[in-house]
């Protein structure tokens, strides 16, 4: 993948254009699409060179929305680990929990300024290993596989979200340690989510539930945030 590729799926014309120009002047080569037919036929045909290192991904677009195009990036092997922001005039909690549970890596809600959109680039383009470079974690029965990106608790297998995935695997790398709220919020959303601490909660509460009588050692440290472990 090129390093300052950038693909722009939104259909409209006065906001790509604006996106387009901003990360042209911060050194990035972007592309602008205004369907999924055309983004994802040049994804299948570009060459090595221009496949892009992240997109931005509009929700509310003609033919397939923005999140039909996210799950189809997510379910292919190719493309499951490519950074993603989604552009959307929602701005409701739902709507973003909707789009970070579905896979997307960051979220800006219109109107936003061209120097948040930048930043926010480069923070999800520094963010993170690669999956298959992370290791096998695992604590009290829940075992997390990474090369295939899957989870068991007491030898059940666990259907996660991908946030619930990226939740876990961060309590299990640091199992035993509290983990402040805001510390979290940075580590597995990217940001400190404008203080909406209720996604975390949800979060931790669907985890729990999910990982069964195991979830009990995802414990509640007051005031402070919560602690995988003893």
């Amino acid at each position: 993948m090129s390093a300052r590729m950038v693909y722009i799926v939104e259909d409209d014309e006065d906001i790509r254009g604006i996106v387009d120009y901003a990360l042209r002047q911060a050194g990035f080569e972007p592309m602008g699409f205004e369907d999924a037919e055309g983004f994802f036929h040049t994804l299948a045909h570009a060459p090595s060179n221009e496949q892009p290192s992240l997109v931005l991904l509009d929700i509310m677009l003609p033919g397939d929305d923005g999140l039909a195009i996210l799950k189809r990036l997510r379910k292919s092997s190719k493309t499951k680990a490519l950074p993603v922001i989604m552009l959307t005039a929602k701005g409701s909690e739902f709507d973003k929990v909707v789009g970070l549970d579905n896979g997307a890596d960051d979220y800006l809600t219109k109107p936003f300024g061209v120097m948040e959109l930048i930043s926010r680039v480069n923070a999800v383009l520094r963010r993170g290993a690669p999956p298959e470079t992370r290791r096998n974690l695992n604590y009290g029965g829940i075992y997390m596989d990474a090369a295939r990106r899957a989870v068991t608790a007491d030898d059940a297998h666990v259907q996660l979200t991908f946030k619930e995935y990226e939740l876990l695997h961060y309590l299990l790398l640091n199992a035993g340690l509290v983990l402040g709220r805001d510390r979290i919020m940075e580590s597995v959303w990217g940001y400190d989510f404008e203080g909406e601490s209720r996604t975390l909660d949800m979060h931790i509460r669907s985890l729990r539930q999910k990982l069964g009588a195991a979830g009990e050692h995802i414990k509640t440290v007051r005031n402070v945030g919560y602690r995988l472990g003893e």
